[in-house]
């Protein structure tokens, strides 16, 4: 391994790790600003006091409900003695540390567990400070602090991921390896600022048999405030890995390895042991059986509910496109479904009449890559069709396809017969799932997506697909559709 190359001293350094894939080059930043690590105790702090305050808004709500029932509870007290201890209680479950709250699922698995415990100990500190726990007020402060923790949460994240994305409070960390897995790292780590790391190192293999030194690594590292290295481990040969992982770990120097899975959610993987080594197992995803048929039932009920809701809607937005332009209020299109079967989608048309006769005038325009068209300023669209897209109103009418089996309201987006032709052999593992009203690809970028991030968000839902995914993209869906996001 050659000794630590710093990202921010001139490119011929370490030119190796952004030319192994052609991954973007790093900005050349200083290794660690001055209030860099003082910035991040400070949020760390808000953080916890955010916490604390979130507590004492549920102790004090379930007071305010138990006065008024008749039984008064000193909550002055309970806050001083709870409040404390309860967030020893989030350190210890680490909810305070950033590697254990990345996700949202894993904080809120953990944030569940750790609340559990913080509302049972409060009949012992009741009886501890000689206060009666009413049965309401405990039950008033489990609701009230469960309501009051994801909000805070949930604050607190968004300000993190705003104030990371202005390259403040962004923890420096080395990459060890100089492949194709470095490289992509490196290049997800810069257009992906709010995970919270910038790379500022390199640790390369240059084929030796030995570290070299392995001390100087790590006291480089030291020297340059570097406390975290991320070992692309498919880049570095296994022997070497494992020397300097336990040197860098016997210097307090945190480790994380990769793995060389892409896009396999982290909820699947569980870690065992076998023999010596440790190895991850990959929970199989089930499509059929009882969750099928929960997510037919359910896909049947929101669109019939949805179908009654919007009516008055439909016939507004049909009467506004028959008002401004001739044609039928309604397009349809043949689109690609599960297994390959042909169907056509509905839409509201949105395009002046025979619009798919000009397409060929328009292709040189086109401002997405792949099989994709996209163009933000079609001249096909109409005034009226302009406003449907940005609401995503044109879309209700695939509610109809969803109730007769032919789509379902989330899953990867219909694709065109002409598109299916230009696709991978990867690209056909989507057919293996009803195409969706709403999916990944449109809550994580729409049509500003590139053709790459359109497959790799589509092949992840297939993957990694689960009923509790499609509620949480159900959910996502509503705030991107209201901001107008990527609709054109």
């Amino acid at each position: 391994m050659q000794p630590v190359a710093a990202l921010d001293e001139p490119a011929e350094r370490a030119p190796r790790l952004a030319a192994a894939a052609d991954a973007p080059s790093v900005p050349r930043h200083v290794y660690v600003h001055p209030d860099n690590r003082v910035g991040r105790l400070v949020g760390r702090a808000l953080a916890i006091s955010a916490d604390g305050a979130a507590f004492a808004v549920a102790l004090a709500l379930a007071t305010a409900d138990a006065g008024r029932a008749g039984r008064p509870v000193p909550t002055a007290l309970l806050t001083w003695l709870a409040v404390p201890l309860w967030l020893v209680v989030f350190s210890r479950y680490g909810l305070h540390a950033a590697r254990h709250v990345s996700g949202r699922r894993a904080e809120l698995i953990r944030l569940g567990h750790a609340f559990a415990v913080c509302v049972a100990t409060l009949p012992v500190i009741g009886a501890m400070a000689d206060v009666a726990v009413p049965r309401r007020w405990l039950l008033t402060v489990a609701a009230a602090g469960v309501a009051a923790l994801l909000v805070e949460r949930e604050i607190v994240r968004r300000s993190f991921n705003l104030v990371r994305r202005q390259g403040r409070l962004l923890r420096p960390v080395a990459v060890a390896g100089d492949g194709p897995e470095a490289a992509a790292l490196v290049a997800m780590l810069h257009d992906q600022p709010e995970l919270g790391y910038r790379v500022v190192a390199m640790v390369a293999d240059n084929d030796d048999a030995d570290i070299s030194p392995r001390q100087k690594v790590v006291e480089q590292l030291q020297a340059a405030g570097i406390r975290h290295v991320l070992v692309a481990t498919t880049d570095v040969e296994c022997s070497i890995s494992n020397r300097l992982v336990r040197a860098l770990t016997d210097a307090g120097i945190h480790v994380e390895l990769s793995s060389s899975l892409r896009d396999i959610d982290a909820s699947r993987l569980s870690v065992r042991t076998l023999g010596r080594h440790p190895v991850l197992y990959v929970e199989p995803v089930r499509r059929s059986g009882w969750r099928a048929a929960a997510k037919r039932a359910f896909d049947t009920a929101a669109a019939c509910a949805a179908l009654i809701l919007t009516a008055p809607l439909w016939l507004v937005v049909a009467l506004a496109i028959k008002a401004t332009s001739p044609g039928p209020v309604l397009f349809k299109q043949e689109r690609v479904g599960r297994r390959g079967r042909r169907f056509h989608v509905y839409k509201f048309r949105t395009m002046v009449d025979g619009a798919e006769e000009l397409l060929v005038e328009l292709a040189d325009a086109n401002q997405a890559d792949g099989p994709l068209f996209k163009l933000k300023a079609d001249p096909r669209v109409t005034t009226v069709g302009r406003l449907l897209r940005k609401l995503s109103l044109d879309e209700l009418p695939q509610l109809l396809n969803v109730l007769r089996n032919e789509m379902s309201l989330v899953g990867p987006r219909p694709a065109l017969p002409s598109e299916v032709t230009q696709w991978g052999t990867e690209l056909f593992e989507r057919l293996r799932v009803q195409p969706g009203i709403t999916g990944m690809w449109q809550v994580n970028g729409r049509s500003d997506a590139s053709f790459s991030e359109y497959q790799r968000w589509d092949l992840y839902y297939v993957d990694n697909w689960s009923i509790w995914r499609d509620l949480g993209i159900l959910f996502k869906t509503v705030p991107v559709v209201l901001r107008g996001e990527g609709a054109y």
